[in-house]
């Protein structure tokens, strides 16, 4: 089973693709969400948390989101410890649960497959691009954020020209290219190629 990686900058629409490879039967591993949960139910990762941050990390044995985000807010040496702790416990879950999958092959959707080194442990990566100003449009109108807000977390994170030019597939969201032909074009690309390592 093929073990790919789909990915791109905020506001790309990584995950509405995401959402088309599932209605095409494909189970999706969602990195993001499944962190947040692993934060709040990993002991371990839990007290690799609280003895980071301090006690206030979690209130009543829950994750004080809150308290963590202002910790790490405006301080990347923080934000990269908060990140060395989470990251190798999503990508050993995101490991055991592709080993439980029985289709053709799944997906990873995660913001930051490169920046964690998750895609070592992936066959391929799909990029999901967009023009800047549409991904800040896009951001704008989903957080209710300011422009400048928006411009901010895009200057945080890997430039979108690198990140695409390390993935192998690349789907251009930019509302000209029409998405769903773009993705069954990939999944049918995906099949025939993980039908041809089952052979090998």
């Amino acid at each position: 089973m093929l073990k790919i990686g789909l990915t791109g900058g905020i506001g790309s629409g990584k995950s509405t693709v995401a959402v088309i490879f599932e209605l095409l039967g494909i189970p999706v591993y969602y990195a993001d969400l499944r962190a947040k949960e692993l934060m709040n139910s990993n002991d371990t990762l839990k007290a690799s948390i609280q003895k980071a941050f301090g006690p206030s990390s979690y209130t009543a044995g829950k994750l004080n989101r809150s308290f963590l985000a202002e910790s790490v807010f405006g301080h990347p040496e923080k934000l990269a410890l908060l990140n060395s702790l989470v990251h190798p416990v999503t990508i050993a879950d995101a490991q055991e649960w592709m080993k439980n999958q029985t289709s053709t092959y799944t997906l990873k959707e995660a913001a930051l497959i490169f920046e964690s080194g998750s895609a070592n442990g992936l066959d391929a990566v799909i990029g999901v691009s967009a023009p800047k100003e549409i991904r800040i449009s896009r951001v704008m109108q989903r957080d209710h954020s300011s422009y400048e807000e928006v411009v901010k977390r895009m200057d945080g994170q890997m430039d979108e020209a690198t990140k695409i030019s390390l993935c192998q597939y690349v789907i251009y969201n930019d509302e000209q290219s029409l998405l769903i032909p773009q993705v069954i074009g990939i999944h049918e690309m995906l099949k025939v190629k993980a039908s041809e390592i089952q052979v090998a």
